[in-house]
């Protein structure tokens, strides 16, 4: 029985990753699939989709929610969640097509299969096991969008718990952990540093306000934002064990005898659980703005300016001593270890919006968004054996 329930994860693996899931492209060739596999299986899907129809969250629910009992809090039933989006292939260089599953040395081969379309595959294989059951307890199934591009997508769903969606008394993101139990990550904030001087000829310098030079000495002191974090508190479960400031974006100039008007750069902030860092980064950099460079700046040019923005935030996550989504996981896992993790996920956005949560999943991180991107099939066997476990404990 589970060499047919690793086969079948794998036969939908196959499907799943012949879908060009591109964060730029549209999910609903996917969605779709999923919708009707689920339907073939008497299973309701709810769609929540962007205003034009190019992408959507699909939500679904195995076993009868009028029977469920909510816990305290009123959340019921228990999530298994994955993106459908993955990263591009550009570039890279590819052995095989990245988009058609290939099997070899026990690895099978294709974008998404770590990360993380092999956790998806998995859950959908289990449909027909749970669905055999009686359940007491729901099983929901939750798939997102544009997880790779700042967790945007499943927002919209996360909004809709406790109203037209339950909320989840836990959910299980299904990263590539080596199913491994991760119970905590860093959350990460990017910031858009825009600095607006005054243009003039190069031979003129003392007319014009540089905004490329005024951003570098604002990147530099993003450098010594980093050195305060590195030199601080530090917390072992994390690789490296303290918060990240980086620059690892900048434009500016047009021309090479112009002084420039205007430049741009983005701040990337890896947090800790528990540490306000974004805050005391961004107060040191509008500091430094408002003390160092605008005075400078605008002692020739009036209408120069620092403008800092926040254009998104991953939440850092942490599931907490006594969360029953972490006592669950391993015992799904069949381990007693924990472990924490420096990459971002769903997780914290789900904690945030209700739904204690734990990361699990197939695959090792190592893989993902990398050439010849695989999952060892072992992993989906390991994987398999975790939803078995489900079903017997969600089991009336």
């Amino acid at each position: 029985m589970q060499h047919e329930a690793v086969e079948t994860a794998q036969d939908l693996l196959a499907r799943l990753v012949a879908f060009d899931t591109t964060s730029h492209r549209s999910n609903m060739p996917l969605i779709s699939f999923v919708r009707d596999y689920l339907a073939d299986h008497g299973v309701e899907s709810q769609l929540i989709a962007t205003p034009d129809g190019e992408k959507a969250n699909l939500f679904a629910t195995l076993g009868s929610m009028a029977d469920a009992v909510p816990d305290a809090d009123g959340r019921v039933g228990i999530g298994l969640s994955g993106h459908t989006d993955v990263v591009p292939v550009t570039g890279q260089a590819w052995d095989t097509d990245p988009f058609t599953l290939t099997e070899k040395d026990g690895k099978l081969y294709g974008r998404g299969t770590c990360d993380m379309k092999g956790f998806i595959a998995c859950a959908l294989a289990a449909v027909p096991a749970l669905k055999a059951r009686t359940l007491k307890t729901p099983v929901h199934l939750l798939l997102s969008y544009d997880e790779e591009v700042g967790c945007t997508g499943v927002r919209p769903m996360i909004e809709q718990f406790g109203s037209t969606l339950p909320t989840p008394q836990m959910v299980i993101v299904g990263e590539p952990t080596t199913m491994e139990v991760v119970d905590g990550h860093k959350g990460a904030t990017r910031l858009r540093v825009e600095v607006t001087g005054r243009a003039a000829h190069s031979s003129m310098a003392h007319l014009g306000a540089n905004a490329v030079m005024a951003a570098a000495r604002m990147i530099a002191e993003a450098h010594a934002c980093h050195r305060a974090c590195v030199e601080g508190p530090q917390y072992d479960r994390f690789t490296p064990p303290h918060p990240t400031v980086q620059v690892n974006l900048v434009e500016g100039g047009f021309a090479q005898n112009v002084v420039p008007v205007t430049s741009v750069f983005a701040v990337d902030i890896r947090v800790l659980p528990g540490r306000d860092t974004v805050g005391e980064v961004r107060a040191r950099l509008q500091r430094f703005a408002d003390e160092v460079i605008l005075p400078e700046l605008r002692a020739v040019a009036p209408e120069a300016n620092v403008s800092i923005e926040e254009t998104n935030s991953i939440p850092p996550f942490l599931a907490g001593e006594a969360s029953q989504a972490t006592t669950m996981a391993l015992k799904l896992a069949g381990t007693n270890d924990i472990s924490a993790v420096s990459y971002g996920t769903e997780a914290g956005l789900f904690q945030e919006g209700g739904a204690p949560s734990i990361v699990c999943g197939p695959g090792d991180i190592a893989q993902a968004h990398t050439a010849n991107e695989f999952l060892v099939k072992d992993e989906l066997g390991k994987c398999m054996a975790f939803m078995d476990r489900l079903g017997d404990q969600v089991a009336a």
